[in-house]
């Protein structure tokens, strides 16, 4: 069983009862790399990927699930099976926020279970208004609605949303290594993870999906095998 966010276009969607976007998509290559003859897809959120793992309702997590030194204490990671970079979305037409540091003052919305904020406000000392919400579909509704200035997280997560109403102000101020979650001690299972992920790359997979979901949002996409993180 492989967990997926069920509220990200592009990454992990579902709609009529079917999961699809890069990370569903990316999913079934490793699962079926690992044997799997039927891959079957679970929604997680960033607020229960760790219990979903421990309870074993789901064997494999890919979730947007950046990749940290906190998270990397609860579970084992395999990958990254792609590095992003935090950006800042707003909306057309907003001349005040054009970078990170622009966020001083103004309202930023904190998706539940995300670092992502953590980073602007803790790691740059950026005094954003923090504004709670339930999920990044949540937080990009909250900005149509003018309830809050801007959200903040990876580009993949931010170019899913992309809208003529909406634009990422393309100013990246860190990495999000994406990896693979699995229950914590799964090193034969993380280095088959990390095998799948070297032969994705290698035999033009990955290009072909990043191409295939992000091409539109007009994103500087990389296509070579990250650097892992090793297997311990």
């Amino acid at each position: 069983m492989v967990g997926v966010k069920a509220d990200q276009p592009r990454l992990g969607f579902k709609e009529d009862g079917r999961f699809t976007g890069f990370e569903v998509d990316v999913g079934t290559y490793i699962a079926r790399h690992l044997g799997a003859s039927q891959v079957e897809f679970s929604e997680v959120r960033s607020d229960n990927r760790e219990q979903k793992l421990d309870e074993g309702a789901v064997d494999l997590v890919l979730a947007s699930y950046s990749i940290t030194p906190d998270r990397a204490k609860l579970v084992t990671f395999g990958g990254p099976y792609y590095v992003a970079h935090q950006d800042v979305m707003v909306r057309r037409g907003e001349t005040r926020i054009r970078g990170v540091r622009d966020l001083a003052g103004r309202r930023m919305c904190q998706a539940s279970g995300s670092v992502s904020t953590e980073r602007v406000v803790v790691g740059l000392s950026i005094p954003a208004r923090l504004v709670p919400g339930a999920s990044y579909s949540d937080c990009v509704a909250k900005l149509r609605r003018g309830e809050v200035d801007a959200v903040s997280t990876g580009d993949l997560v931010l170019a899913g949303f992309s809208a003529p109403d909406l634009e990422i102000v393309n100013s990246p101020f860190t990495d999000e290594r994406y990896g693979v979650g699995m229950r914590k001690g799964d090193i034969d299972g993380c280095e088959a993870v990390n095998d799948a992920i070297t032969t994705m790359y290698q035999d033009g997979t990955a290009s072909e999906l990043l191409r295939k979901w992000f091409a539109p949002s007009g994103l500087n996409l990389v296509e070579e095998v990250p650097q892992f993180e090793g297997c311990s």
